[in-house]
């Protein structure tokens, strides 16, 4: 975690994917991050294509690397950042002492205006059921408080641009003036750092259903969801290859295997839609306003009042395949921004968006089955005895927590936010990006 102390200026990159007219609303003298963000809103307002900011904080003197990707310091997007640091070192006092070391975090954050295209499952503040204030927290907090450290002043950087061009997607274009503000364009800066962090977001998302998948096979023993298990954490070396060749300038060839994975993760995704479909058909014919006794439930839904159960089982297996489509789509994506210099943002948020609306689709639905079941009233089960045993009181009791708690962290739809990547550079140019996860100031 940052320790703001450590520097009382921390320079700030207001990068362009184009050349773009903008009134000038920055200025040259420092801000707090609230203003950024602010000022963030207005010229993703103002602007016709996406605008960026990309702040230097100091190092942590503890970070988890293993949460992201790591990149060398040969791969597009840590050339880009070295030339946009080194070119800024020649201008800017602030840029040249912050960067001196040569170890910082950057923090790039996209206006929600612009996220908002890249699928609400990656980029939506979620506000889950039962949360308190929905608190989103990256690595820009204060460790001993956990709250967000705005005591930082904020410095633009003027004039500075990545100066030359590296291979792949949109040459980086210098420094466009925009109405009285001077721009960096850095078009394969600002879509390489969305790729990698989309791409470190999603398999966060497979490595958190990996692990429930795990414990509940554990419990299940059940050979045909291990299969499916399998199959699918298989997947993982192609897609691993794959985007480590795509982010290193790199073209996809049939010998990765990626083909064969992509079919095992489409299957996966079709078995989760007709889970799914059976799901909505079997909560559709129960009474409505009615309680539905556990064991109807159970014939529907096998293992929902346990707290692991098979019907759990294909909820996790389905997340798994989303999270790994996604990864697929964010390099699908990518490949057709390079194929198209002139045209890489733009290309790029429009593939990914295609794509993901039938992955958000899905999850939508599965998220409305679970909120359909934590609503649902649990009765009695049927007797002929007058009085229930304990067992009998305690398994209902247990199915009404389990059942109810299907709900909690279930939200169809949020509103959207400011996307923050952050990116750890070391001293040898190479990189580490962490998952996009909603921005805070």
């Amino acid at each position: 975690m940052i320790d703001y102390r450590k520097a009382a200026h921390v320079p700030v990159w207001t990068l362009a994917t184009r050349d773009v007219q903008v009134p000038a609303v920055i200025g040259d003298g420092p801000m707090t991050a609230e203003r950024l963000a602010e000022l963030r809103g207005v010229l993703a307002a103002l602007a016709d294509h996406p605008i960026a900011t990309l702040e230097a904080h100091p190092m942590p003197d503890k970070l988890d690397r293993s949460r992201g990707i790591p990149l060398d310091a040969a791969s597009p997007l840590a050339q880009h950042l070295s030339q946009l640091l080194t070119e800024s070192a020649k201008t800017s006092a602030t840029a040249a002492k912050a960067t001196a070391s040569g170890e910082i975090l950057c923090r790039v954050v996209v206006p929600a205006k612009v996220a908002e295209d890249f699928g609400q499952g990656l980029i939506r503040w979620m506000e889950p059921k039962g949360a308190t204030g929905g608190q989103f927290y990256g690595t820009l907090v204060e460790s001993a408080t956990g709250r967000i450290a705005a005591n930082a002043k904020l410095v633009p950087v003027s004039g500075a641009a990545a100066a030359g061009t590296v291979g792949g997607a949109g040459a980086t274009a210098g420094a466009a003036a925009a109405g009285g503000t001077l721009l960096t364009v850095a078009a394969p800066l600002v879509l390489m750092a969305v790729a990698v962090g989309v791409s470190a977001h999603a398999d966060r998302k497979r490595q958190q259903a990996i692990t429930h998948i795990t414990d509940l096979l554990e419990q299940l023993q059940a050979d045909k969801l291990d299969d499916e298990h399998s199959a699918l954490n298989g997947c993982r070396p192609a897609i691993d290859k794959a985007t480590a060749i795509l982010l290193d300038q790199g073209r996809l060839g049939v010998s990765l295997g990626l083909d064969s994975a992509v079919h095992t993760i489409d299957t996966a995704l079709s078995k989760a839609d007709i889970r799914l479909a059976r799901w909505r058909s079997a909560l559709d014919k129960l009474p409505e306003g009615e309680p539905v006794e556990v064991s109807t439930l159970t014939e529907s839904f096998p293992g929902v009042d346990e707290a692991g159960g098979t019907f759990r089982t294909h909820l996790e297996l389905a997340s798994l395949a989303i999270a790994l489509k996604r990864r697929v789509n964010v390099l699908q994506a990518v490949e057709r921004a390079q194929s198209e210099p002139d045209n890489p943002f733009e290309s790029f948020t429009r593939a990914l968006k295609d794509d993901e609306q039938r992955l958000n689709e899905r999850e939508s639905g599965l998220a409305g089955v679970l909120l359909r079941l934590s609503a649902l009233e649990l009765a009695r089960p049927n007797s002929k005895r007058p009085v229930f045993t304990n067992g009998e009181v305690d398994r209902l009791l247990r199915a009404a927590y389990q059942i109810r708690r299907l709900g909690d962290g279930v939200a169809l739809n949020g509103r959207p936010t400011d996307v923050a990547i952050e990116i750890a550079r070391d001293r040898d140019g190479s990189v580490v990006v962490f998952p996009a996860l909603p921005a805070q100031v």
